[in-house]
């Protein structure tokens, strides 16, 4: 039969990799960047991290299980990062399986066959040349930050204008009137490095955010609470409470008023900013109405002049290479089983399409697992697999975890971590073990698992 198709070496695909190599299901890896790591690596030219860039979960609720990261750091930086992976993929020999340097330019059904039974066609650009080969399947796992949002503004601005996944350092706001529009993790790392090279920073946004300090109680903050999860009503109602006598009401600094409870959003894991807007080192001003040359007119009336735009502005999820009618996409991004499968079944699978607080690279690589022991089970069990599939067909598990996250483009795949988990854990249950196999999966087997 034809191996599998896989699409990336960062977590995700370091992740899929020592999944299928333990499941003795063959396949072969595409990676565009030099090695693995994905974004985490800063030189690879498609990576979206800057040099002040650490972990915003912390070490221990952030590694796989079965591979601990030898530092000692509760917030690791990218390079440390970066060689966690590197000692990954040589602990378990998985670099042999990728192709570094090639860009997988197209994905399609062979023959125009959109059930996927006939197999996939997967066209690559790499050193040796366009190449194009058939796969039984193919599984997604290139990440989800690396198509900038670039939202549109009346006007011109005269001046620099910079999206955040272009940044690396913080020598670019040397002397300049700064203005960050965006207040999402990044943005606000990116404001923290900007107070110290910039004339002046203002960051412009438009909805509240809540704040939340890389400590309470002199430990890393994700790993307290880590027994059974609270009901949401009751952990948002305690959480705010400690977050304010912790780092007070961050209206007072000149944001918004949130409109939405606590963890209805992903939060800000980043409290020096408050710091620094205590400090009088930056200023919180509203939204944009328009730009007139090097001036930027805001919603209030008020105006400011600006030498470098920042725009932290997220990212669109973006799948190129594929059609999107074959991922089921119907909406901001595709609607899947469990985040994961098609409901059509048709022999792509993605991986790593999921954000949620504190799910971590062990939550990506438990999603791996599932897709390996699903394609085991159609090697060795097809009524298995069949039962699997028909799990689809009926009323989709809630993985809100009681949450209501807001309607916002990039929430539209935001999972509970605890609801996710565990149900990902219990349908693995369903299935065969996926380990130390006899026998590849049979080109009939492999048809079923697309059918």
């Amino acid at each position: 039969m034809n191996p599998i198709a896989l699409i990336g070496a960062g977590p995700s695909g370091l992740a899929g990799a020592r999944a299928l190599s333990r499941a003795g299901i063959p396949f072969h890896g595409f990676e565009a960047g030099p090695d693995v790591g994905g974004l985490w690596n800063i030189d690879n030219p498609r990576s979206t991290m800057y040099e002040s860039a650490h972990l915003i979960s912390s070490r221990t609720t952030t590694e796989f299980a079965e591979f601990p990261m030898r530092s000692t750091a509760d917030y690791p930086s990218h390079r440390e990062l970066l060689g966690y992976f590197g000692d990954y993929a040589d602990e378990f020999g998985l670099r042999r399986h990728f192709s570094f340097g090639t860009r997988v330019t197209k994905v399609e059904p062979v023959d125009g066959d959109a059930t996927g039974a006939s197999g996939w066609l997967v066209t690559s650009t790499g050193p040796g040349g366009e190449t194009t080969g058939e796969y039984s399947a193919v599984v997604l796992a290139n990440g989800t930050l690396a198509e900038p949002n670039l939202p549109a503004f009346r006007g011109e601005f005269s001046g620099e204008i910079m999206h955040t996944s272009a940044y690396k350092s913080p020598k670019v706001f040397d002397g300049k009137r700064v203005l960050i529009i965006g207040a999402g993790n990044s943005g606000c790392d990116i404001a923290v490095d900007a107070v110290h090279h910039a004339a002046s920073v203002d960051m412009s946004v438009r909805r509240g955010y809540y704040f939340v300090p890389r400590y309470l109680f002199g430990k890393p903050s994700d790993t307290l609470n880590q027994g059974r999860p609270l009901p949401a009503p009751i952990k948002q109602f305690i959480d705010k409470r400690v977050l304010q006598a912790f780092t007070g009401d961050p209206v007072r600094f000149g944001f918004p008023k949130p409109d939405y409870k606590i963890y209805e959003s992903h939060p800000i894991v980043n409290t020096l900013i408050l710091n620094h807007l205590g400090q009088g080192d930056l200023r919180i001003v509203p939204d944009i109405d328009r730009f007139d040359g090097s001036t930027v007119h805001f919603a209030d009336g008020t105006s400011g002049e600006y030498d470098l735009v920042m725009l932290a502005t997220g990212y669109h999820l973006d799948y190129p290479f594929v059609d999107r009618a074959h991922l089921n996409w119907t909406k901001a991004s595709p609607e899947l089983f469990l985040n994961m499968f098609p409901p059509s079944f048709n022999g792509l699978f993605v991986l790593g399409m999921i954000e949620a607080s504190g799910i971590g690279w062990q939550g990506r690589f438990e999603q791996a697992e599932l897709i390996a022991a699903y394609l085991a089970a159609v090697r060795d069990a097809p009524e298995t697999a069949a039962a699997f599939r028909s799990r689809a067909d009926a009323a989709w598990p809630d993985l809100s975890g009681g949450y209501r996250y807001l309607g916002l483009e990039r929430m539209s795949y935001y999972v509970n971590k605890d609801a996710y988990r565990r149900t990902v854990k219990k349908l693995l249950g369903t299935l065969p073990a996926a380990s130390a196999p006899s026998a590849s999966i049979s080109s009939t087997t492999a048809q079923e698992a697309r059918a």
